[in-house]
């Protein structure tokens, strides 16, 4: 593959047939993960399978279908970006102060 005029290289389809992208649907939801093009009831639609809180091989997979004329973006993407966009929450308080020891709080009560 040649690279184009902004010195990106494009992302090549896997051999069956998924992309990794990014997708906007009417706008408000996005969803990252491995997309590609199916015929289901007689109309083409996109399939997404996003990986479940980012690590498909030990949650699995999500399965979402949109038809085309509801896809309001879809960026191609790489497989590390769209699992770390699915990645879960990591609440602030994992980066917190450990609690002081009884005998260093004790130390500071002078009254």
């Amino acid at each position: 593959m040649t690279q184009t005029d902004l010195g990106e290289t494009p992302v090549a389809p896997e051999p069956d047939g998924w992309e990794w992208a990014v997708v906007e649907v009417f706008g408000h939801r996005r969803h990252a993960g491995r997309t590609r093009e199916e015929e289901r009831f007689g109309a083409k639609l996109l399939r997404i399978d996003i990986p479940s809180k980012g690590d498909a091989a030990t949650n699995g997979w999500e399965t979402i279908y949109y038809g085309g004329s509801s896809i309001f973006s879809f960026s191609l993407s790489d497989e590390e970006t769209c699992k770390r966009i699915n990645k879960p929450y990591e609440p602030p308080a994992r980066l917190s102060l450990p609690a002081l020891a009884v005998s260093e709080a004790n130390e500071d009560d002078d009254y």
